[in-house]
């Protein structure tokens, strides 16, 4: 069984997707670990309510939050074999991306390399995506390394955007393919599918 750590910032729709598959049998998966960086969160309230144990993370010294450092360890301990950032708005900091390289993966509203980098994260992504015109757009689960936005793709999904009339319509066909590719991804990780070939990613 994988042992995943989830990190949320926000609704964790796609923390949520990912927990319903395994909680249908359809990933040989168990979340050991919701980590965010507000304990607001919607997100937070659907783990806790689902008997999810909830860490809170900062980089700066408070009450009832962990370092990455303490985390790093924390995950050590629970033996994390994969971290799932599903709709974490924070960068990683670059220690952590080395302790735990190509086990951290992200899952990114467009089709990277396009619309990624500092600052293209939910809806300002579909914005840039919508002025510009684009026909075609989509999702993309990629490993995370110390760029933003810059780690391999390990896989992609695109919707044809012919017709939309706004950036939400964009990104309420996007979320539905998040749904999808999110899971689909931690699941043949769990099935130790995924293969670095000649420098490429692999799905078997």
């Amino acid at each position: 069984m994988l042992n995943l750590a989830v990190f949320v910032s926000g609704r964790g729709t796609n923390f949520i997707s990912v927990y319903n598959e395994i909680l249908n049998g359809n990933i040989d998966a168990s979340i050991k670990v919701l980590v965010s960086d507000k304990p607001d969160c919607p997100a937070v309230d659907f783990a806790l309510k689902n008997d999810i144990p909830v860490k809170f993370l900062s980089t700066q010294k408070k009450d009832n939050f962990l370092s990455y450092k303490e985390l790093s360890a924390l995950f050590n301990d629970s033996k994390i074999g994969l971290i799932v950032l599903a709709g974490f708005l924070k960068k990683i900091p670059d220690e952590f991306v080395e302790i735990f390289e190509n086990k951290i993966i992200n899952i990114h509203p467009a089709l990277l390399p396009a619309f990624g980098g500092k600052g293209m994260f939910g809806m300002n992504v579909h914005k840039a995506v919508f002025e510009k015109s684009c026909k075609v757009t989509g999702a993309t689960v990629h490993f995370i390394n110390k760029v933003y936005d810059d780690g391999k793709i390990i896989f992609q999904k695109a919707i044809e955007i012919i017709n939309v009339n706004s950036p939400v319509e964009i990104a309420d066909r996007v979320l539905e393919i998040e749904h999808e590719i999110l899971p689909f991804v931690v699941k043949k990780f769990s099935e130790n599918k995924i293969k670095f070939v000649n420098n490429r990613v692999v799905i078997e």
